[in-house]
């Protein structure tokens, strides 16, 4: 009775003696094993998914709604805008929401309708529910002319109001539809470059200016809380969905600085790999990774907490790109690029699509169980952080090295023909903040 199972629904019983002493090659053998699983994982990574096809210019700009997962929404250089559903991998309705530039879409709360703002100083909202079927043309539910060009929008997480980014930062009244914004905010910059709300805060925004600064805000004050200055502008400004006061920026000089709102007189973390300027910065709504689209035609993938891009996505035909999406439950990135084309990844390379059986999950499970307990070993470390990178991303990779080798050299010049504490190397994450106010 206690080795043979009494029917075929029975669960077998598997007896183990676990005294390590009757298992002296068990490391070892748990060794290979999580070799042989970093191998694989190197073998069968594909991350490429698929292209969505059909804007005739740049994509410049894209969203995914907050609580659904189909809807993608895309805008254009010129001006176009089209709902993905991505479950089909097909466009579901498209029109010219603005002349020149869609500078930004911005979902509301409900994910029923989505706001987009363009060069032509008009902000509009979409309903969701619309379709091409029809001979019908798409208009918009509301249109509202702002004081300025726009630059950028973000919708309030909780109530029914956004934020726009332009010569200010102006805050709408989504409800009342009026072309006067109820709250402005301007301190110094010539233009506001991109503004983003709070997910877990909800009173509170970040805005990065053309004048190398970012500003903090909180909507229940007349006037911006802090503000501080970097060495390069900053392209695009996110906060992590799970940590209410850290946030990211994606810079020019080619990296991305995390920071605390609590301390803005140094950086929390800077996150070096990419070989151009940061075009945009994304985090996956569980706080843990980020990713980057990078002028250098390049996706990184990078851990919150990590200085180092764990992954690097890219195609012969994929050009410059100019933003990037997690999908809402954070299995697949989305991209778009000057060619014209949104692309689908997977954000792990290796893990294959569709259910899994339980007995292959199980064994998934415990391959990244024994990768994680073996990943500081030399040969698994080797494998495991080996990317076939392009040749020019090397050559640029090499110029770059260079660079910071003249700088060092000549750095422990002037230290060496200086006097005795004259000169003093600062740490480079207080170094990159210049100014706080």
């Amino acid at each position: 009775e206690d080795y043979v199972r009494k029917t075929n629904l029975d669960i077998t019983k598997v007896f183990r003696n676990r005294d390590p002493s009757l298992h002296p090659f068990e490391r070892s053998r748990e060794y290979t094993r999580a070799l042989v699983a970093t191998k694989l994982d190197k073998i069968f990574a594909k991350p490429f998914i698929a292209s969505l096809d059909g804007h005739r210019d740049g994509v410049y700009c894209g969203s995914s709604i907050r609580n659904k997962i189909v809807p993608f929404i895309s805008g254009a250089c010129d001006g176009e805008v089209k709902v993905w559903d991505l479950s089909r991998r097909i466009c579901v309705w498209s029109a010219y929401a603005h002349k020149g530039f869609v500078r930004g879409i911005a979902p509301d709360t409900d994910g029923t309708t989505f706001f987009t703002c363009g060069d032509d100083k008009l902000i509009k909202q979409w309903s969701l529910l619309q379709s091409n079927s029809s001979n019908e043309e798409i208009e918009p539910m509301t249109t509202v002319l702002a004081p300025h060009a726009l630059t950028s929008i973000d919708h309030h997480w909780i109530d029914k109001q956004y934020a726009t980014s332009g010569e200010s930062v102006c805050i709408w009244d989504s409800s009342k539809g009026s072309n006067t914004p109820t709250l402005s905010y301007k301190w110094g910059a010539d233009s506001i470059l991109s503004v983003k709300f709070n997910p877990s805060e909800a009173c509170l925004l970040a805005s990065t200016g053309s004048d190398r600064s970012v500003c903090l805000y909180d909507l229940r004050a007349a006037v911006p809380m802090k503000k501080f200055y970097l060495k390069m502008k900053s392209n695009k400004v996110v906060w992590n969905p799970m940590e209410p006061f850290n946030f990211a920026l994606a810079n020019e000089d080619h990296n991305v600085y995390s920071f605390d709102m609590r301390y803005l007189d140094k950086a929390l973390l800077i996150h070096k790999d990419n070989t151009s300027a940061v075009m945009d910065i994304n985090f996956s709504p569980t706080g843990r990774e980020f990713a980057t689209a990078g002028y250098d035609r390049t996706i990184r993938i990078f851990n919150s907490l990590s200085g180092r891009s764990r992954d690097l996505y890219h195609t012969k035909r994929m050009q410059r790109l100019f933003c990037v999406n997690y999908s809402t439950d954070s299995q697949f990135l989305l991209s778009g690029s000057d060619d014209t084309n949104i692309r689908i990844w997977k954000v792990e390379a290796s893990k294959p699509l569709g259910v899994n059986a339980g007995r292959k999950e199980r064994k998934e499970r415990y391959f990244d169980t024994l990768k994680n307990k073996y990943k500081q070993m030399p040969e698994i470390k080797r494998i495991s952080h080996d990317v076939k990178v392009p040749k020019y991303l090397r050559k640029a990779k090499k110029t770059e090295q260079i660079q910071l080798e003249s700088e060092h050299r000549k750095f422990e010049n002037r230290k060496r023909h200086s006097s005795k504490g004259e000169v003093t190397l600062e740490p480079e994450r207080k170094r990159a903040v210049i100014k706080v106010e």
